[in-house]
């Protein structure tokens, strides 16, 4: 329920009324931001940023510890600005050089992955993947499609390259074997060896195009809302560094659905533990739906005429090393979130269970 105006209402209304805001504060304008009405509620799902729709058009979604490092969003969203399956993006605020909030449209009945999409896993559906791949294909090519912002948006990988990738990866996983204590931490050093097997592809990875990704591209940042499915939330990975070996702006298209494709083994680890799904019914339908998913991934690229955006030997590799950063982010971040990946890990490589708590 919306509730009287407040400062994200009158912040919004005072950016739609072209108000100049005080020093040090700046904004960087992407579309012309509409006056909505009054009222505004917070969105209150767990997330790591403060967001709040104002007046049921429009997010203001605020960054508690502003960074003077550069963030990705602005200019990802005004390289985006004409593609249509985003939230359309208004404003981005400032204070001095350090980002204090984003603009967006409100999507209305909008609902993300961590809630729809296991609502598809514990039912058996998986006719959302298709569509899913169709998104993520063409998110891709509006990455790597010139605008004023990026008029070069693909680049040929440098020689060694991929010596960088195998060493950001070796790396998540020396991580993930630290922070990960317990039966999880034996049973995953004891898998350290196949992991490593798995990751070795990075090392010898030929030329492949490169483009600015998503970054964080899981299933949560996909919104179902009345109108279909939009992708939103531009801000990275949260367990990389831009200064990591191999951690550049520019990336190949292959990390960013190797993420996706994971998340849908996390959606299904979900379902079983929050759900009471049953562990085999769960598994058949993870296969079914990361099938279809890079299918019509691969066949939205394929029509475009941009086949080669994608390297295939490089989707494995990443998915590992995905897997390692979900261990990361839950000794980080969020302790309990381990035993998704912790099953995700068990299911590839053989445990007694399906999933650990």
């Amino acid at each position: 329920m919306a509730v009287g105006e407040g400062v994200t209402g009158a912040v919004v209304r005072a950016l739609a009324e072209g108000v100049t805001p005080p020093r040090p504060f700046s904004i960087r304008a992407f579309r012309p931001l509409p006056t909505p009405p009054a009222g505004e509620r917070a969105i209150t799902v767990d997330q790591t940023n403060h967001s709040v729709i104002a007046g049921e058009s429009v997010v203001v979604k605020w960054f508690p510890r502003p960074s003077r490092a550069p963030h990705p969003a602005p200019d990802l969203l005004a390289h985006l600005s004409a593609f249509s399956r985003t939230a359309t993006p208004y404003a981005a605020v400032y204070w001095e050089d350090a980002l204090v909030a984003l603009v967006t449209a409100y999507l209305p009945e909008a609902r993300d992955g961590w809630e729809w999409c296991v609502d598809e896993a514990e039912a058996g559906r998986t006719g959302f993947a298709a569509d899913l791949g169709t998104l993520a294909a063409e998110l891709h090519l509006a990455m790597a499609t010139p605008s004023p912002v990026f008029p070069e948006p693909v680049r040929l990988a440098p020689d060694g390259n991929g010596d960088a990738w195998a060493e950001r990866a070796e790396e998540a996983l020396r991580d993930a074997l630290a922070l990960t204590d317990g039966e999880d931490g034996a049973w995953l050093t004891s898998r350290a060896g196949e992991l490593r097997r798995e990751l070795a592809p990075l090392a010898t990875a030929g030329p492949t195009p490169l483009i600015r990704i998503h970054g964080d591209l899981h299933v949560g940042q996909i919104l179902r809302w009345r109108d279909g499915y939009a992708v939103v939330d531009f801000d990275g990975n949260p367990t990389v560094s831009a200064e990591a070996p191999g951690g550049g702006a520019f990336q190949p298209a292959a990390r960013d659905l190797a993420q996706l494709t994971t998340s849908v083994d996390h959606v299904g680890q979900v379902a079983i533990l929050r759900r009471g799904a049953d562990p085999e019914r769960v598994a058949e339908w993870v296969a079914e739906a990361r099938t279809a998913l890079t299918a019509a991934y691969a066949a939205g690229l394929a029509e475009a005429g941009r086949s080669d955006l994608l390297d295939r030997s490089l989707v494995r590799p990443f998915e590992v090393e995905q897997e390692c950063r979900e261990l990361i982010y839950a000794a980080r971040h969020l302790l309990r979130w381990r035993y998704a990946p912790m099953g995700v890990l068990r299911t590839w490589y053989g445990a007694d269970a399906a999933f650990t708590k």
